[in-house]
Order: structure tokens, then C-alpha cells, then sequence
């Protein structure tokens, strides 16, 4: 079951998943977004943790992203194409840091420690 999973998801292998991909990422590039932008840190705490531990630079970077795709939302506008051109949806920034936190907290709860933060969602 699991290797299926994987042929699935894996846009070399399936023909459906990398027409899914080029989607995606079209649909990003015109507004100018990437695939770490769509996380939202009220939804998952660790992604909220993940955050506050990159550098300030990043997250204001990801902040900008966001602003100028909402505006372009409420405008009814794309990026211009050259600017399209220019982006890159897929290179990630929170990843590694998000696999970091979540392999902390799963070690924490392993040996039976407290949680460095509060795991309740308002």
C-alpha cells in the first residue's frame, strides 16, 4: 500500500501527479507565491513554532508574498509575466525547519516531557 502511495504522489512516475504540479505551480507563479506560503500557523502549531525560529528576514519575505498575492486577489490581477517568470514556487524555506520542530515534539512526547508550547488550537 505504501509503495503505491508513493508511485501516486511522485510526479516522474504518474502521469496525473505531475499534471497536478505544473498546475500548482502555475496557479502560484500568478501571484507570486510558494508552496511554504500556503502553511498557516494557526492551523498547526508546530508550523507556528517552525516560523518564529527562521530568520526575521524569511518571515518578512514570506509576509510580503502573501500581502501582494491577496492584494492581487482583491484586484482581480496576476503578477506580469515577467515577473512570473522570475518566481520560484517550489523552493522551500520551512521545510527543514518544520521537520525539526516536528521531530522535537515527537521526542519530547517519547520520553514523556512537557511540551515546549501549549498544543491546543483556539
Amino acid at each position: 500500500m505504501a509503495s503505491f502511495v508513493k508511485w501516486l504522489v511522485d510526479p516522474r512516475r504518474n502521469f496525473l501527479a505531475a499534471l497536478h504540479k505544473k498546475t500548482l505551480d502555475k496557479r502560484l507563479r500568478k501571484y507570486g507565491l510558494r508552496l511554504d506560503d500556503l502553511y498557516d500557523p494557526k492551523e498547526d502549531l508546530d508550523i507556528q513554532e517552525a516560523l518564529n525560529r527562521l530568520p526575521r528576514e524569511i518571515v518578512d519575505a514570506r509576509n510580503q508574498r502573501l500581502k501582494r498575492a491577496m492584494d492581487l486577489s482583491m484586484k482581480h490581477e496576476y503578477l506580469p509575466d515577467e515577473l512570473q517568470v522570475m518566481q520560484t514556487p517550489f523552493r522551500s524555506y520551512l521545510q527543514d525547519m518544520f521537520a525539526l520542530v516536528k521531530r522535537e515534539r515527537e521526542e519530547r512526547e517519547a520520553l514523556g516531557a512537557l511540551p515546549l508550547y501549549q498544543r491546543t488550537i483556539p
